[in-house]
């Protein structure tokens, strides 16, 4: 029997979560995922040495333009050895600001585009708060794609839909730690809360319709993999990528958008009202807040690197 991952890959698209190169070709994903923490390791590889040197030539002493060059290097990098496209992410320090977050993600288009790369093979990543959604919502109309990340509940995903996104990114992983540390115990196969929240997110997209892509991330093992297979599209580490790589065990789909049952489309959420639902989930308020603070950090730590190499 194929592996695992070549067995997903036939109802899935599989996506790397990784700056990685070597890692990326080694195991042929379509598309590939950036953040501030990969980015961050990244630039201790010395393959990259080179793009840091590079986007630290052209900022002018602009270290946030430093590190959306360094992004946009990297992507470029990676976009030379998979077919698909590459998600690259706004600063997250700009998730409560509609209109920084639409001119930083205009520039890193902007960006890409003077490399000769289109439009077309990115997808702009942003924290999907009530701002980043609104200011997604304004880049689709402008033709750029996005991707809202950081999505922890489902009145997250339906406002996204809303807006006409092209991508969510729903975590898995972190929904699964959340549980894990509140109730003091263990979660397997289609109790993890993670796998249920991917779960029903598909499911209504696709009774209602839908045209955003479903994406899940952040798993923390390869049965949260599993049992989400036929899923859009999951973005893995390379670590869960080579242990699916090894297994030939059988890996049957469990989301088909032929088998969904109908689900009523909920009303448009207004901001009071996404506001309202997401502040009464705890588990997706202390989560958001914390992926927003961890990425920030990392993004701090990079800039800190690049102000190191300018001053030397």
């Amino acid at each position: 029997m194929t592996s695992k991952l070549d067995q997903l890959k036939q109802f899935t698209t599989v996506v790397a979560d990784t700056g990685d190169l070597d890692a990326i070709i080694r195991l042929q994903p379509v598309d590939a995922t950036t953040n501030p923490s990969l980015l961050l390791k990244a630039a201790a590889l010395p393959r990259y040495a080179p793009l840091l040197q590079n986007a630290i030539g052209q900022c002018g002493g602009d270290l946030g333009l430093a590190c959306d060059l360094f992004g946009a290097s990297v992507g470029q990098e990676i976009l030379k050895v998979i077919p698909g496209r590459i998600s690259t992410e706004v600063d997250a320090r700009l998730s409560f600001d509609t209109q920084a977050t639409l001119a930083r993600a205009e520039r890193l288009i902007g960006l890409y585009e003077q490399a000769g790369v289109g439009r077309e093979r990115v997808l702009i990543k942003i924290a999907a708060t009530w701002e980043g959604i609104r200011a997604a919502e304004q880049l689709e109309r402008q033709g750029i794609q996005t991707n809202l990340t950081l999505l922890f509940s489902f009145a997250q995903a339906a406002a996204c839909a809303d807006a006409g996104v092209f991508l969510i990114s729903p975590f898995v992983g972190r929904i699964y730690d959340w549980y894990k540390k509140a109730e003091g115990r263990d979660f397997v196969g289609a109790e993890d809360p993670g796998v249920q929240s991917v779960t029903r997110i598909y499911n209504y997209y696709k009774a209602n319709a839908y045209s955003t892509v479903v994406m899940g991330a952040s798993f923390r093992n390869t049965g949260e993999i599993s049992m989400l297979a036929g899923c859009d599209k999951l973005t893995i580490g390379p670590a869960l990528l080579d242990e699916l790589a090894a297994s030939h065990d059988e890996l049957p789909r469990r989301l088909d958008p032929l088998r969904v049952e109908s689900v009523p489309r909920l009303p448009t959420l207004d901001e009071r009202t996404l506001r309202w639902q997401q502040n009464q989930d705890a588990m997706a308020t202390e989560k958001l807040a914390e992926g927003i603070r961890l990425f920030a950090a990392d993004l701090v730590k990079l800039e800190a690197l690049l102000l190191a190499r300018l001053e030397d």
